[in-house]
């Protein structure tokens, strides 16, 4: 769907970007670009990762943050920044006013992942918590900025922030010349804009594809009515890209550059995640990852060679642990069952031993006996097994009712 419409005074255009791409120098790293061969076998074409999880910080938002810094004047410096994030753009922003000298209060989440909390405030940053959700706590920086004269440093909404984040298609370009698609998540469209920019500009015959979490997808209903709109009840574990409204500037720029935007569910987004690490031995968060999950979803619509964008890198280990889960059992690893026995000795050994022959391999098991639906002689065993993927599932499942037990999800 084309939702292009004309755009004769453009807020941000490549020569912003090159600028902004030599502000950048020997600050950001131009980050590696690594192939995956599981997915080029997938497209039917090479594909590539650009890898901004190993950018400084662990994600692409110092490039922005550090162009819309070093632009203020020195009564704005003198007056400092201030911030609202729930992570990978408190970091950019603290690292940044570190790296110049500019005093910099960074508001979070109560609820923000403490890791992410302590790197904001290793880099040299104020922390404040406020708020349970991203909008209180931008409500309270925006306050704080009124009342004390801190400069506000939007995480997508200002031309400086496009044009820095734009710098990552320069480099694309660059380390990928023969280019076709390129694939970038989208939360407020700051990224997105970006790249568009610097790439169209270059090379209009790229197609670049944004990619939103299906439950917090603000841009499809907005380029629709062709003007940003507000969707309510966001619900994602991509918290990154977690944007109830497009931000105004980026959302022209989208609009005009930007050819799809595509939507990804929870359970792409966590198997997503978990081919990154163990295909490409890469740690990258559910917003990061939300590229690869379009890949997955769809992967013969991609026109190669694609570049992937890996957004970021910060994700608190226990949300790791949790998304791994949901993962494996997204796509069949794992697998849940309820088997019902005759409470005798050595029913159980039976049991395991089927799971043996077939090559299950248990995590956790329970009993159940007191379940008024069982007999008085019966119980009923909980599984919970670690499986080879669908098809051993279904092969395990049909080997224990080929052995005699009544098996239920």
């Amino acid at each position: 769907m084309n939702f292009r419409t004309p755009h004769p005074f453009p807020p941000v255009i490549l020569d912003d970007v090159r600028g902004a791409q030599k502000m950048l120098s020997g600050v950001a790293r131009m980050t590696a670009m690594e192939g995956s061969r599981h997915l080029s076998e997938l497209v039917g074409a090479p594909v590539h990762f650009k890898c901004e999880n190993l950018q400084r910080t662990g994600s692409f938002k110092l490039r922005g943050a550090y162009v819309r810094i070093v632009g203020l004047s020195p009564v704005e410096r003198a007056a400092g920044v201030v911030a609202a994030s729930a992570g990978n753009h408190a970091q950019g922003v603290a690292l940044a006013s570190a790296l110049l000298g500019v005093r910099a209060t960074v508001f979070m989440p109560v609820g923000a992942p403490l890791p992410k909390v302590a790197a904001t405030r290793e880099y040299g940053a104020e922390v404040r918590l406020h708020g349970q959700v991203v909008d209180e706590t931008l409500a309270a920086a925006q306050e704080y900025a009124q009342e004390t004269g801190a400069v506000f440093i939007h995480p997508f909404d200002h031309p400086d922030i496009i044009a820095g984040q734009g710098t990552v298609g320069l480099e694309i370009l660059e380390q990928c010349p023969e280019v076709r698609t390129i694939v970038v998540g989208i939360g407020g469209g700051g990224l997105a804009a970006g790249i568009a920019v610097a790439v169209k500009a270059v090379r209009p015959d790229v197609r670049i594809i944004g990619v939103q979490a299906a439950g917090a997808a603000c841009y499809p209903p907005s380029l629709a009515a062709g003007h940003p709109v507000v969707i309510d009840g966001l619900h994602t574990m991509a918290d990154g890209i977690k944007v109830g409204r497009p931000g105004d500037v980026p959302f022209g720029l989208v609009q005009e550059l930007v050819d799809e935007v595509r939507t990804v569910s929870e359970a792409e987004l966590s198997s997503a995640l978990l081919l990154c690490l163990e295909r490409a031995k890469l740690v990258v968060e559910p917003a990061g990852a939300s590229p690869v999950a379009a890949l997955l979803s769809d992967p013969r619509s991609f026109r190669g060679p694609v570049v992937a964008l890996l957004s970021g890198g910060n994700v608190d280990p226990l949300l790791m642990q949790r998304i791994l889960t949901h993962g494996m059992a997204s796509a069949g690893r794992y697998l849940s069952l309820r088997v019902r026995l005759t409470d005798r000795p050595g029913a159980l050994a039976a049991l395991l031993a089927s799971l043996s022959v077939a090559d299950a391999n248990i995590l956790d098991i329970g009993h159940v006996r007191t379940d008024p639906r069982l007999g008085l002689t019966e119980v009923e065993v909980e599984l919970h097994l670690e499986t080879k993927g669908p098809v051993h599932c279904e092969e395990v499942t049909v080997a224990l009712r080929q052995a005699g037990y009544e098996v239920t999800a």
